[in-house]
């Protein structure tokens, strides 16, 4: 069982991380803007309020925990697109302040930056909407942070191409820089089977210090 600092619990994708560890047993204190969006109505479920771009925060959120994981920006809307790097770095400098008691620091990346089977990145596809470029490219700037950080246990997950609420299978595929994709040429996955991925590298780390991808 893990102690988990879960931010962006009330989105779509950490909803269905929430519940996975829940689900597990772990422990989670969902960290939000406004406790009044989420009751601690469930067991092994505690919320406290605490805001992801301020490192101060993050540190009183981390105390005591075995991983800090972050879903801001996984997934959302064109609004967010500013918080992306931002968090990044405050997630790194709030886990800095604590030193050596430091948890374990887990984030929902983008998919942009994954390669593609023609040596391209998944954001070179033409036609891709401006505001879902924004998106992609805000979280490949977050990794590019991220791959310059030594001193914090981090790793990020990018989703398939496509994410989206659905079936929890328990299946899943993985890799490291380059996008998966089914025998259709589809690269998906369902949100509650990406959380199964997460899930399963707080319980057998795996890719402590890099970026991996989940698909089908």
């Amino acid at each position: 069982m893990s102690k988990i600092a879960l931010f962006g619990a009330t989105g779509t994708i950490g909803s269905r991380i929430l519940d996975e560890a829940l689900n597990r047993g772990h422990q989670v204190t969902a960290v939000v803007r406004d406790p009044a969006k989420l009751a601690a109505t469930r067991p092994g479920l505690a919320v406290m309020t605490g805001d992801v771009l301020d490192p101060a925060s993050v540190a009183d959120a981390a105390q005591g925990q075995d991983v800090v994981l972050s879903a801001v920006g996984g997934g959302d809307g064109p609004g967010h697109v500013a918080t992306i790097r931002p968090a990044a770095e405050s997630l790194v400098a709030g886990l800095r302040a604590l030193g050596d008691r430091a948890p374990r620091l887990i984030t929902v990346g983008g998919a942009g930056s994954l390669r593609t089977a023609d040596g391209r990145q998944v954001w070179d596809a033409e036609g891709l909407p401006e505001a879902l470029l924004q998106i992609m490219h805000a979280h490949g700037d977050a990794l590019d942070f991220y791959r310059t950080v030594s001193d914090v246990r981090w790793t990020n997950c990018s989703p398939a191409a496509t994410i989206a609420p659905g079936e929890r299978t328990g299946t899943y595929r993985n890799a490291i820089d380059d996008l998966i994709v089914d025998a259709d040429g589809q690269s998906r996955i369902s949100a509650e089977d990406y959380a199964v991925a997460l899930l399963d590298e707080i319980e057998k780390p795996q890719h402590v210090g890099e970026r991996f991808t989940v698909g089908y």
